[in-house]
């Protein structure tokens, strides 16, 4: 088996983005989070959609966990500790996301439980023409062993994926334990995009839709409307504008930010919303002003783009200081454009390699790498 790294501190390059909020007193981990991990096989370098009845070959393939590994994988990296509550098939698959996530990203999986008799989810994902085809397969773990734990541990934070016309009952627990809930959502397949159907909204801090989902819950044609109506239901919404960056508002004080997508080179999008949204728990648990929180999350899910697969293209501060030395230093870049990133400044190492960074693709099969 090889894991995503051999070094768990390789990407986060020891930057703790919340040393000065820590003190002795603190929750046991910064990030809670539940779901379903998939075992992600991703084949790149296609040069078109498979055709029926034609047998295609793809010039690159990885694997990495997936799913819920996504998220997990994206805050550890940037230097939170992570508590992962999932399932775990008993099979080869399900070996290797437990050691890619515990021993080579730092996530702590001892609310974990590998589920006998059970498989791993699996999802294909076939990258082409700047599109992805995904095939997946799967069942439910079996209670109880794929129950989640009863209480969540305590945590600074908490996320989690809202289901609408059904409640998580951790998610009051978690919320009641003093966890700050920051929350996405996912398509509505029952085509009712009812606001009120999202229950456990009431634990959330922060919700971060996408700009469809947003207009399609608040019965808005805009998106910066759509921010604005959700705003009334939580502390802070975030709609997420794709190519044209993202808005947020923030409920109590009326305040607003809005940030320009960055322009890059993208290759895949799997996981950016998930990168988006650890990179906007970090700067919020940090006590970052909500601008700055914005710009950060936007930046990190512009890097994910430029590399093929999920929980694979999650980047770490190593990655952010890398870019940041490359733009400062670049000609074309706007000198208004790059003050919008200054107040990363104290936190970024040192640079250790040149840009691009190009970070290698493990696959199955083959030892671990150094």
């Amino acid at each position: 088996m090889i894991t995503s790294n051999g070094d768990p501190q390789e990407h986060s390059a020891h930057v703790d983005p919340l040393r000065a909020v820590r003190a002795p007193d603190d929750p046991e981990c910064d990030v809670y989070l539940t779901g379903t991990v998939f075992l992600d096989i991703i084949f790149t370098g296609l040069d078109s959609a498979p055709v029926r009845g034609t047998e295609s070959w793809a010039r690159g393939m990885g694997s990495s966990p997936g799913g819920i590994a996504n998220m997990a994988t994206a805050l550890a990296r940037l230097g939170l500790h992570t508590s992962l509550a999932a399932a775990f098939g008993d099979d080869h698959y399900g070996e290797y996301c437990w050691d890619a996530l515990e021993q080579g990203e730092g996530i702590d999986l001892s609310r974990s439980r590998t589920v006998p008799g059970w498989h791993s989810p699996v999802t294909v994902s076939m990258a082409y023409e700047d599109e992805r085809t995904m095939v997946s397969h799967g069942h439910e773990a079996p209670p109880p062993e794929g129950a989640l734990p009863e209480c969540p541990p305590r945590a600074r934070a908490a996320v989690a994926a809202l289901t609408p016309g059904r409640r998580d009952e951790w998610i009051a627990r978690a919320a009641r334990h003093g966890a700050r809930i920051f929350a996405d959502v996912g398509w509505d397949e029952t085509g009712r995009w009812d606001l009120a159907g999202l229950a456990d909204l009431e634990h959330c801090e922060a919700f971060l839709p996408n700009a469809e989902e947003a207009m399609r819950y608040t019965r808005t044609d805009c998106p910066k409307a759509a921010a604005r109506v959700l705003a009334e239901r939580v502390p802070v919404a975030v709609v997420t504008l794709g190519g044209d960056g993202a808005y947020a508002v923030d409920g109590a004080t009326g305040a607003t930010a809005e940030v320009p997508a960055i322009a890059v080179e993208a290759l895949d999008p799997t996981g950016a919303g998930d990168v988006f949204v650890a990179g906007f728990v970090t700067g919020t648990l940090a006590g970052w002003p909500l601008a700055d929180r914005l710009a950060f999350a936007g930046l990190t899910a512009a890097l994910s783009v430029q590399e093929f697969g999920g929980s694979l293209s999650a980047p770490g501060w190593s990655e952010v200081a890398t870019w940041w030395q490359y733009v400062r230093t670049s000609p074309d870049q706007d000198p208004a454009a790059l003050r919008r990133y200054a107040f990363l400044e104290e936190l970024l190492p040192a640079p250790s390699r040149p840009w691009p960074l190009r970070r290698a693709v493990p696959t199955i099969g083959f030892g671990r790498s150094g």
